[in-house]
């Protein structure tokens, strides 16, 4: 890529793009990720990150990247913040109306109830929000197995009184059906939209919710989780239209729900890109321009989270809360940290609903409606992946519609190769997740949490293959063979170490190892062994090592760092190895 590409400066600027080029190129030649003829500009290709929707991640904003651009769709002001918003998913009501009314003293402004097999029972509903104001409080629905009986349900509880601005009955009958699995029945779409919308016009609420987090839990991309919800607006639209209501009454009636990740600039970006595409596809339905305005509920993201090492999860929902509140969410609900182990408890409900007091009130992310406007980078990032999204969408309507496309299997397939690229990128730890397949504490007790309901939502972890490995610890140690000082050895033995505790694999280390003799000495028997030493230790003694351990009953030996001329070693492990990969086959060598 050219200079002249980015070379741009605005009034005020001190500096160009050519000095950034060769100071961003020393410090890669230091690193040696650059070769010293490689010329300065090659630091784009080099530092430019791709998602995985082909969308490249530019390492510096230059007003070069917004010279063509539109004008953002920003989002209203928040006054006071944005609508902190806590899940309820507990099936016992006594504990679920327990924590509504601990969530809503304590800063939660509104609830989202999980209702069904997935969470409170239908019949349980009234108990589980006796006592809760509901003109004050918003009440949103989430029931993908029984939509309309929670929704009658809500509107049993709430007739005679004023619901507050924000209430939504939850009606999706697509979403459930990709939850679900199954092929969307179209008669039965729109009869649940029709007594959804007309249950929504006598209660004085919104009715419907384009859920993204349905394909998002499935591996979905930014663009594809984009483009869907895109698609389901469409559809909704049409079949809302076909029932006599009108595109400016229906945009009335729907909140969009989007997944927030701890990929900082993506969630922002797509947080942003929805209100520019939602305003889109209503000005070409028609509708008043006074009423193009989306309401945006991001939810942290399910898939993103661990079991193992659950207390980092903390941090990534900080990361995804914040993001989601830059990027203009109007309610944000951050999910409790052991929200992967079971049902959470007080104390993780209580650190979810702070994170977005500390974000909101001591943070002031909320003070500027759209804090990242004007930003290069993220404003070419929100453009580029707006593109993708409609891009998604004309996919989605060239197969039919969303509900053709799920039946077509077309959607899946694309969200299985997204799915593919990811797991590949995680299992060569190109895409680390930090207490799982990067820095993992092995032997960390997990906090017990009570179980589930019985057809609680389907997610897919993104760390799911080395969850699995860590489910089943391996029944033996690796013995690793330290070779010379702990100053030439940490680096490998600590990389090793980390790498084999990624897959549930211990290993015995008995320290500093100067001679073949002081490692035998130490040698038990292991069926595998890891030698971790400097390149001239592995010159100077390296093989005859090995030759040592194999007669000494070593069945598998694995060499830290790149192979070695002279040195015959079963296996290697280094910098991008297939992580996942290496531990499978090390794993069969340990029964």
């Amino acid at each position: 890529m050219s200079t002249d590409a980015h070379l741009s400066l605005s009034k005020g600027q001190e500096h160009d793009v050519t000095e950034w080029e060769r100071a961003a190129a020393g410090v890669l030649r230091k690193m040696r990720r650059l070769g010293d003829d490689d010329p300065d500009d090659a630091v784009w290709d080099r530092l430019t990150r791709t998602t995985l929707d082909g969308i490249g991640i530019s390492p510096l904003g230059t007003p070069a990247l917004v010279a063509d651009l539109p004008d953002p769709v920003r989002p209203p002001p928040r006054a006071g913040g944005w609508d902190v918003r806590a899940l309820l998913a507990d099936p016992d009501a006594a504990a679920s109306h327990e924590s509504a009314l601990t969530d809503l003293e304590n800063g939660v402004t509104s609830l989202l109830v999980q209702v069904g097999a997935a969470g409170v029972a239908v019949t349980d509903l009234a108990k589980v929000l006796d006592g809760v104001l509901l003109d004050v409080a918003p009440v949103v629905l989430a029931a993908p197995d029984d939509q309309l009986g929670a929704a009658r349900a809500l509107a049993d509880i709430a007739r005679g009184g004023a619901l507050a601005a924000g209430t939504n009955l939850g009606i999706d009958p697509v979403g459930v059906s990709v939850r679900g699995g199954v092929a969307a029945d179209p008669s039965l779409v729109e009869s649940s939209l029709a007594e959804g919308v007309e249950l929504a016009r006598e209660l004085g609420c919104r009715a419907i919710v384009l859920d993204g987090t349905a394909v998002h839990d499935l591996g979905a991309s930014d663009a594809q989780e984009l483009g869907y919800v895109l698609a389901l607006g469409a559809h909704y639209l049409r079949a809302l239209e076909a029932h006599g209501v009108s595109v400016d009454d229906a945009a009335g009636l729907v909140e969009l729900r989007l997944a927030a990740t701890d990929e900082q600039l993506e969630t922002i970006a797509k947080l942003r890109a929805v209100r520019r595409l939602w305003a889109r596809m209503l000005e070409l339905s028609g509708a008043a321009e006074d009423r193009r305005q989306a309401s945006v509920h991001a939810v942290t993201s399910r898939p993103m989270m661990t079991k193992y090492d659950p207390w980092v999860n903390m941090l990534r929902t900080c990361v995804a809360a914040f993001s989601a509140g830059v990027g203009g969410a109007d309610a944000v609900t951050v999910l409790p940290f052991d929200a992967r182990l079971g049902l959470p408890d007080a104390f993780s409900r209580r650190i979810a609903r702070n994170t977005s007091a500390v974000l909101v009130e001591e943070a002031r992310v909320a003070a500027v409606s759209d804090p990242a406007g004007g930003a290069f980078a993220v404003e070419k990032l929100t453009d580029d992946l707006a593109a993708a999204a409609w891009q998604e969408l004309g996919r989605l309507e060239e197969a039919g519609g969303v509900v053709a496309a799920l039946a077509d299997g077309s959607l899946h397939a694309r969200i299985e190769a997204v799915v593919a690229e990811r797991e590949r990128q995680i299992a060569t730890r190109k895409r680390p997740i930090t207490g799982l397949t990067e820095f993992p504490a092995l032997h960390e007790p997990l906090p017990e949490r009570r179980p589930y309901a019985e057809g609680a939502l389907v997610v897919r972890p993104w760390g799911h293959a080395f969850e699995a490995l860590r489910d089943e610890p391996a029944a033996q140690k690796v013995f690793l063979a330290t070779m010379g000082t702990v100053a030439a050895h940490t680096a490998r033995a600590s990389f090793a170490t980390n790498l084999f505790a990624a897959g549930g694999i211990d290993v015995v280390n008995e320290g500093r190892h100067d001679d073949v003799d002081a490692v035998l000495a130490h040698y038990d028997g292991q069926p595998v062994v890891c030698l971790a030493g400097h390149d001239k230790a592995y010159a100077e003694w390296g093989a005859a090592l090995v030759a040592a351990l194999r007669e000494a009953g070593a069945r598998w030996v694995i060499l830290a760092g790149k192979p070695v001329d002279g040195l015959e070693a079963d296996d290697t492990c280094a910098m991008g190895v297939d992580a996942l990969d290496f531990l499978r086959r090390t794993r069969g060598r340990l029964t």
